[in-house]
């Protein structure tokens, strides 16, 4: 603790590294908490090095508390909505797209199976397809692929 005291500017700088580190890589900035925190010990530390605050132990803390608030306070609303303009748009994988010809007939009642990658993948259709079509994966789930006929 002596340490800590003793260095307390190089020491506040250290913590908030780290737990902007523990927030972006870690937690992927899902929680803001300890970024605000993060961000308050760094600017903390910065008034320590320039002597704008007294360089006690009581002055720190009190010095990141606040920092902390205001960067939330400041931050919390551009974050939030940086999270919310989320696409909707599915991912498509690289089995989306993938082209073969049918061995059996498909439809909306028939799901034969299909071996692809090492996976037996069951095939769903909305249409009837016979067998000898060249077929598309226009989506695929656990297991299953969604296919249409190519034109």
């Amino acid at each position: 603790m002596n340490f800590f005291a003793e260095n307390l500017a190089q020491s506040l700088l250290v913590v908030g590294l780290i737990l902007l580190v523990i927030e972006v890589a870690v937690l992927g900035f899902s929680t803001f908490f300890l970024f605000f925190a993060g961000i308050g010990a760094v600017l903390t530390s910065v008034l320590l090095y320039v002597n704008m605050i007294p360089y006690t132990m009581l002055s720190a803390l009190m010095s990141t508390g606040i920092l902390t608030l205001i960067a939330a306070l400041v931050i919390w609303r551009p974050l939030k909505s940086m999270q919310a303009n989320v696409s909707v748009k599915k991912a498509q994988g690289d089995l989306v797209g993938h082209q073969f010809i049918l061995k059996d007939t498909v439809s909306p009642t028939e799901s034969p199976t299909h071996q692809y990658s090492g996976v037996q993948w069951h095939l769903v259709s909305e249409e009837t397809i016979e067998a000898g079509t060249r077929v598309e994966v226009i989506e695929a789930q656990v297991g299953i692929f969604h296919i249409k006929a190519m034109d």
